[in-house]
């Protein structure tokens, strides 16, 4: 078969920009399906402004072979206190916290003031936000970018398909020795809260829809009529 002149080499020139395309795709792929847990988590802070999505919560005592993060996971029996609910945040400090099963109760920050209003009670109570973000578990979702800060990060493994790591609180003025996260592919399944009383919480995520456009007034509290206002000071 004959080609005309010239044409071969354009075949030529096309198939080597394809395959570049296809070995440059295939290392970003690779790049990040071994991106560490770390990596994930600080690629999740630093990107991820604003985020809404739903969760699951498990709380259970810790068990006694619980070395590292995830070994709750495989004891999150049905045995275990479980709620549910919905989330929206955007940095930093701003959030609502919504469990919607099986009781209802709101937690939201509109970066200055903390609000809990418990709809059982019809009660609210207020605090100052203030520095209280910085070493909790809160931070790491909700806070400003500077982990480092305020914990110690590193890689625990790889468990049904999700990367762990751990961060120990920095300070000791906490209630958390740990929190682990889970991510997939860049996108958070998990986290474990073990607190110093050897009790576990579980966090399961799903529906996250990342960086959503969000109106000025999603985190301003009104405070539902009718219900009782109680303040307090600093968290």
């Amino acid at each position: 078969m004959q080609y005309p002149a010239g044409l071969p080499t354009r075949f030529a020139r096309i198939a080597r920009r394809a395959l570049f395309v296809a070995l440059g795709a295939s290392v970003l792929m690779v790049s990040q399906a071994y991106a560490s847990g770390t990596d994930q988590l600080k690629q999740f802070v630093s990107q991820v402004h604003a985020a809404r999505g739903s969760f699951v919560q498990r709380e259970l005592k810790a068990p006694s072979g619980a070395k590292n993060a995830s070994d709750a996971i495989a004891t999150a029996t049905m045995n275990a206190r479980t709620s549910s609910g919905t989330f929206v945040f955007a940095r930093p400090g701003k959030f609502i916290w919504t469990y919607e099963k099986p009781y209802q109760q709101v937690l939201q920050s509109d970066g200055d003031n903390l609000y809990v209003y418990d709809k059982d009670l019809n009660q609210v109570t207020e605090r100052k936000l203030g520095g209280a973000l910085g070493a909790s578990p809160a931070a790491i979702l909700f806070g400003s970018n500077d982990l480092d800060k305020n914990f110690t990060l590193s890689d625990a493994g790889v468990k049904n398909g999700i990367d762990w790591l751990e961060l120990i609180p920095k300070s000791k003025d906490t209630q958390f020795k740990s929190v682990g996260i889970g991510f997939r592919d860049g996108n958070l399944e998990a986290m474990e809260l073990h607190d110093v009383f050897g009790n576990v919480t579980l966090l399961t995520f799903s529906n996250i829809e990342k960086n959503p456009s969000l109106p000025a007034s999603t985190f301003k509290f009104v405070r539902p009529q009718g219900a009782d206002l109680i303040t307090g000071g600093s968290n």
